[in-house]
C-alpha cells in the first residue's frame, strides 16, 4: 500500500510540474508488439535474416501508421560492418529511425534500443533452438514504440530522435552507423536513453546506470522514481568495477565513447539472459509494463528539467 501511495505522489507530482499529460502506455499495445517481436516466426531477428527484415518492417510500420518524419530513406538507415568472429561483412544492416522535433530546443535526446537478437542456436533440453530474446531485446524496443506514439500526441520539450538498432550482438553496430551518419552535428545530441532487457527482474528493481559520469541526472531520476514500482536503483557503471560496469554493455557504448551523456535502463542478467527460453512467455508482465511507464515518466522529467540551449 505505501508503494501505491508513494507511486500515486511521485505522479501528481509530474503533473503539478508539467512533466505529463495524464497519460501513460498502451499496456495491451505495447506487450502485443513485445510479443511479435519475439515470437517464433521471428526466429530470432539476427541481423540480415529473415526474422530480422521482418522486424524492421514491422517498426517501420508502426512509425508510418503515426505518421512520423524521419532523415532517412524509409526510416531506414543502411550500413556496412566486419563481423570478426564470423569473418563475414554484413551489407544493409538496417536502423529504423523516426523524429519528433521539441517545443522549444533544438537539443536532441536520442532514445536508442536494439532490435536484433542472436537467431538460431544450440537445441535446449527441450529441443528448442530459436533464441526469442523477449526480454533481449523485444522488451526496449516495444517501449521505444510505445515512446514514439506517446510523444506524437504530447510535443516534448527538446527534439527526440527513436532509434531502433541493429547489430547490437555483434558489437554495438547499429550505434556506431547512427553516430557516424546522424543527420545534425553531434554536439546538438543532449543525452542518449538507451533501454535494453527490462521485462522482469524477480526483485522488482529496474537499474538507470551512467549517473556515475553524468551525476547531474541522478537528483531529477531519484525524484520522479520515489517509491516506484519496480524500484529504481543506481549503479553498475563505475569504471573500477570490471565487469559490473555496464558503460560498453549495451548501445551506449558508443556515445560514451563520444562523450554523449546517457542513461542506460536495464536488469541484471537472468537464468534465460541469451537462452531459448527468453520467450515471452517467461517476462513479468506488470514489471514490464510498470517499468515502461517508469522509464516515461524519467525521459519526461528530463526533458523539462535539462537545459534547453
Amino acid at each position: 500500500m505505501i508503494s501505491s501511495i508513494n507511486t500515486v505522489i511521485g505522479l501528481l507530482f509530474l503533473f503539478t510540474f508539467g512533466y505529463a499529460s495524464g497519460q501513460s502506455i498502451d499496456r495491451e499495445k505495447v506487450l502485443q508488439d513485445l510479443e511479435y517481436l519475439s515470437a517464433d516466426i521471428l526466429k530470432g531477428r539476427k541481423t540480415l535474416s529473415e526474422g530480422n527484415l521482418q522486424a524492421q518492417e514491422y517498426i517501420k510500420a508502426h512509425f508510418q501508421s503515426l505518421d512520423l518524419f524521419t532523415h532517412y530513406s524509409n526510416y531506414y538507415q543502411k550500413f556496412t560492418f566486419e563481423n570478426r568472429r564470423e569473418r563475414k561483412t554484413y551489407e544493409d544492416a538496417t536502423n529504423v529511425i523516426t523524429f519528433i522535433p521539441g517545443k522549444n530546443s533544438r537539443k536532441i535526446i536520442v532514445i536508442t534500443a536494439h532490435y536484433d537478437h542472436v537467431g538460431i542456436g544450440r537445441k535446449n533440453t527441450a529441443g528448442d533452438s530459436i533464441y526469442n530474446g523477449a526480454d533481449d531485446n523485444a522488451s526496449g524496443t516495444a517501449a521505444l514504440m510505445a515512446f514514439a506514439a506517446y510523444f506524437k500526441e504530447n510535443q516534448p520539450e527538446h527534439a527526440i530522435m527513436f532509434a531502433a538498432l541493429d547489430g547490437e550482438e555483434m558489437g554495438l553496430q547499429g550505434a556506431k552507423a547512427l553516430l557516424n551518419d546522424f543527420p545534425f552535428p553531434k554536439e546538438d545530441i543532449l543525452m542518449n536513453i538507451n533501454m535494453d532487457m527490462i521485462s522482469r527482474n524477480e526483485k522488482g528493481e529496474l537499474y538507470a546506470s551512467g549517473t556515475y559520469h553524468n551525476p547531474s541526472f541522478k537528483p531529477i531520476l531519484e525524484r520522479v522514481s520515489n517509491g516506484s514500482t519496480p524500484v529504481l536503483k543506481f549503479g553498475y557503471d563505475n569504471p573500477s568495477t570490471g565487469r559490473d560496469d555496464w558503460t560498453q554493455s549495451s548501445d551506449q557504448g558508443p556515445f560514451f565513447d563520444q562523450k554523449i551523456p546517457h542513461i542506460y535502463f536495464g536488469v541484471e542478467n537472468h537464468k534465460d539472459y541469451h537462452k531459448p527460453s527468453d520467450e515471452f512467455g517467461n517476462i513479468d508482465q506488470d514489471f514490464y509494463v510498470n517499468a515502461t511507464n517508469l522509464i516515461l515518466m524519467c525521459i519526461l522529467a528530463l526533458d523539462v528539467e535539462l537545459p534547453k540551449e
